[in-house]
């Protein structure tokens, strides 16, 4: 059987609900896509029925299985942690929603992780054997990695207890914005540590950075001294439509075409 070039990707994200179909050969987007606000109560069902609505706007690939991510923790379909959503979502087999209401086949998974998929196959990561650490710095610290091709879903080394606090609430981003931080004294001061901790558990192959502030990422990566290379995600904003939409082919967690 050959490959499959479309694809349908859903990103949930904490402000916006995005879809589009992507070519899965290229990374690019097959139409513009649909961006929907996120519901100030975003619960299960308000978002399903968004979902919805986004799979049904692109008749086009009415008969594709339709990847979706999902900002928290899911195992096989099952939402276990939901930081920017209603709570309500904690134990919902969000998988078995989606694919009730768009009528389709559903691959969940987190929103870091789609992320690090699309960077392996069409981005910074694409080509890397070994270990691949993604790191997308905002609000907090999000992580996925790609060992071999292969993603190990739901890694949270954001929340690792560096110097007696959680990683996150001192190096990420919205650490350096609540701060005043210059990005001299978050790179060298925060950064610099974490990283250097990351690497020393994982011994990656290279580090990808991702998140808004990763725009910007001259300011600040070349300021890190550490042994692992460090390079800014590729794909940014589109990353969660493309990780999602190659995603609802992998029979398990490898990461296609890799």
């Amino acid at each position: 059987m050959s490959e499959p070039t479309t694809g349908l990707g859903i990103d949930i994200g904490g402000s916006g609900i995005k879809g589009a179909p992507v070519d899965l050969t290229t990374g690019e987007f097959l139409k513009d896509r649909l961006k929907v606000p996120t519901p100030h109560h975003a619960g299960p069902e308000q978002v399903a029925e968004i979902v919805g609505e986004i799979a049904g706007h692109f008749p086009e690939a009415a008969d594709l299985p339709l990847g979706i991510t999902f900002p928290g923790v899911v195992q096989n379909g099952v939402v276990r942690t939901a930081a920017n959503l209603h709570k309500s979502w904690i134990g919902t087999d969000a998988r078995a929603l989606f694919a009730q209401v768009t009528g389709r086949p559903v691959r969940l998974l987190n929103d870091a992780d789609a992320a690090a998929v699309a960077e392996a196959r069409h981005g910074a990561a694409a080509g890397v054997p070994g270990v691949v650490l993604m790191t997308t710095l905002g609000t907090g610290i999000g992580t996925a990695l790609v060992v071999g091709g292969n993603l190990v879903p739901n890694t949270e080394f954001g929340h690792l207890e560096i110097d007696g606090h959680d990683a996150e609430s001192k190096a990420s981003s919205g650490a350096k914005e609540r701060e005043g931080l210059s990005y001299p004294d978050w790179a060298h001061k925060r950064l610099q540590r974490y990283y250097r901790v990351v690497e020393d558990l994982l011994w990656p192959d290279l580090i990808v950075v991702g998140g808004g502030v990763s725009r910007k990422s001259e300011k600040f990566l070349p300021l890190l001294d550490i042994r692992t290379p460090i390079v800014p995600a590729q794909l940014r904003n589109t990353a969660g439509i493309v990780g999602a939409a190659l995603a609802a082919y992998g029979p398990g967690t490898a990461v296609p075409g890799a």
